[in-house]
């Protein structure tokens, strides 16, 4: 209050232009101390946040529960890796103790998963613990370790951990499958050929029994050639009526030639006389017998249908084609050189080019039919239509059958 400076300005302004001034300068004055103090506050507060940002990152390390571990049950969590690029379905962390949940307080550095590892590998190694399952344990073990401490494979790890769509797009489309443990491709084999071969032989039985029943119905009925019958059925037909009329014949002489004629009386008064057309079913009845047993011993009928053995299954045809195959390879060529060198059809090449021509009537055919087949020279175009003919005109009737021998010997055959 005494400085030159307020002396000189109270004599020229006065006292109220010294209370002004006075007044400005106590207000610079707390201004000054009020700035001093918030300075100092703030400061306060920065040196607290940075001791507690201190101790937050001062090494806290969790303590581990190493019994959990031992446990050959322990949780080893869950992981999409069905390409086991990482470590398959478990989690790496978790094999290794960590829980990524908890990664906020504490990300394990290379120095805490390197300790965990030689102390879990210790625990778990084959040679020490002889818990189940300690080998893959162990194993698992290590390929944790090895993802975890390198650099490239753990950012990877992290980042597919909730991006399973990238896993798919990078590793393919095909880990998304699990297939089912493979068949026994032999039993599997074994089991086709068994039921190839029941098929096959049913299928032979089946064609038999058409061509049975079919012949049993012919020779039953009494039909001729044009009527639809063969003559294999004509002959069984003859052949049934024969055995029948013997059968009667010798029942007749039994009766006649009876024991005594008390038993013979006693017989007639017993049984009932059959009507003329009860017999006549009788008899039937007694024909067809005797046809289906005739029909039931002819084991084959020619053209293939015949009753089925061991050589119509699968099996033996599939055992017997290499051998097969190698006979109609050697008999092709040997038939090729005998052409280029000029020589004369031997007896087996005559036999098959003659069945080759005619097909299934080779079959049917019986040996003096089939001997003036290969004398006919068949494989030769013209003698093949005239014989097929032949053939035709002998199921007419004997004038047609005339007529035909005079129009062939006058006109030619067809071919003309």
């Amino acid at each position: 209050g005494n400085s030159p400076f307020l002396q000189a300005m109270r004599r020229k302004r006065g006292p109220v232009i010294e209370a002004v001034l006075s007044l400005l300068l106590v207000l610079l004055c707390l201004s000054i101390s009020v700035f001093e103090t918030c300075a100092s506050v703030e400061n306060t507060a920065e040196d607290t946040s940075s001791t507690a940002a201190k101790e937050n990152e001062s090494p806290v390390r969790e303590k581990k529960d190493w019994s959990k571990l031992l446990d050959e049950n322990a949780d080893w969590g869950t992981f999409y890796d069905p390409k086991k690029i990482f470590c398959g379905k478990f989690d790496c962390y978790k094999i290794l103790g960590f829980d990524y949940e908890t990664f906020h307080k504490k990300t394990p550095d290379k120095k805490d998963i390197t300790q965990s590892y030689r102390k879990l590998s210790r625990m778990w190694h084959p040679d020490k613990s002889k818990k189940k399952g300690a080998k893959e344990r162990f194993v698992a073990i290590n390929k944790a370790y090895e993802v975890l401490t390198t650099k490239e494979t753990r950012d990877e790890y992290d980042y597919f951990r909730d991006r399973p769509d990238e896993y798919f797009h990078k590793y393919g489309s095909n880990v998304i499958y699990d297939y089912a443990p493979k068949s026994d491709a032999v039993m599997v084999v074994i089991f086709l050929v068994a039921l190839l071969s029941l098929v096959s032989y049913y299928v032979k039985r089946m064609q038999w029994q058409r061509v049975a029943d079919h012949i049993t119905k012919s020779a039953l009925d009494g039909l001729g050639l044009r009527e639809g019958g063969s003559t294999e059925s004509i002959s069984i037909r003859k052949k049934a009526q024969q055995i029948q009329a013997e059968r009667e014949e010798a029942k007749l002489k039994l009766e006649t030639n009876g024991v005594d004629s008390k038993k013979k009386s006693a017989g007639k008064k017993g049984a009932a006389k059959l009507s003329g057309k009860e017999k006549k079913k009788q008899q039937q009845d007694d024909l067809r017998a005797i046809i289906v047993d005739l029909v039931n011993e002819i084991h084959d009928f020619g053209g293939g249908f015949r009753k089925p053995t061991f050589k119509d299954l699968f099996v033996y045809h599939l055992l017997m084609f290499p051998w097969n195959l190698l006979k109609a390879v050697s008999w092709h060529t040997r038939f090729f050189i005998r052409r280029k060198l000029g020589k004369q059809h031997s007896e087996a090449e005559v036999e098959y080019l003659t069945k080759n021509a005619v097909g299934l009537l080779w079959d049917s055919a019986d040996q003096e039919e089939r001997e003036e087949m290969k004398k006919s020279e068949l494989w030769i175009d013209e003698n093949l239509i005239s014989w097929k003919e032949d053939q035709a005109a002998s199921n007419l009737s004997a004038g047609n059958q005339k007529r035909y021998r005079r129009w062939k010997k006058k006109e030619g055959s067809k071919l003309d």
